[in-house]
């Protein structure tokens, strides 16, 4: 199991999404909100309202679909004066999105880059002058199999990297990978 340090509770590494429930749940607004919150630590319904600004109601509601869903779990409990406060934690650091034939989801294959570009020019749209934290670019290159597979496997290293590791400042980054083939023509070989 990878050491995730900064979160305080334990979580398999991977979870293969693999019903309509689970799919529904996740792509909530909310409750994707919620799930991300949990990668930085276990909390309780009551922590997430404050946080969300929502009602503590709306949110044990959103909690309790992501729990029957198998996607969050409680962690621990600690008693507050009579009170048994239940702590939810992901039951893995990282969901494998492939939903398998017959199951309707509403997630399509551009859901996280349609998430990241909002993000992205909000971001932007917030901070006019200084764009010394801002990377975009897109590249192409020809490259045998072997070699895209070897490239999908850093990447995955590089995205596992940026989330491990102490919770410290006050920003929130976003980390946008994409790898795919494509249908661009290219030059024959030269001779």
């Amino acid at each position: 199991m990878t050491d995730h340090s900064g979160v305080d509770y334990s979580a398999e590494d991977m979870l293969r999404l693999e019903t309509a429930e689970q799919y529904r749940a996740l792509f909530d607004e909310t409750r994707s909100a919620i799930i991300d919150l949990l990668g930085e630590r276990a909390a309780t319904i009551k922590e997430l309202a404050e946080t969300l600004e929502k009602p503590k109601g709306t949110v044990g509601h959103h909690v309790h679909a992501l729990a029957d869903a198998g996607l969050i779990r409680v962690v621990r409990t600690k008693k507050v004066r009579a009170i048994e406060a239940k702590y939810y934690g992901r039951t893995a650091r990282t969901f494998l999105l492939d939903p398998p034939g017959g199951v309707e989801t509403q997630w399509t294959p551009d859901h996280f880059l349609t998430t990241a570009h909002d993000e992205f020019v909000a971001a932007a749209e917030r901070q006019p002058g200084d764009k010394s934290l801002f990377l975009s670019t897109l590249r192409h290159a020809r490259v045998p199999k072997e070699r895209a597979e070897e490239w999908v496997q850093r990447l995955i290293a590089l995205s596992e990297e940026f989330i491990d590791g102490e919770r410290e400042g006050d920003t929130i980054f976003g980390l946008m990978l994409a790898f795919y083939p494509t249908d661009r023509p290219r030059l024959p070989d030269s001779e």
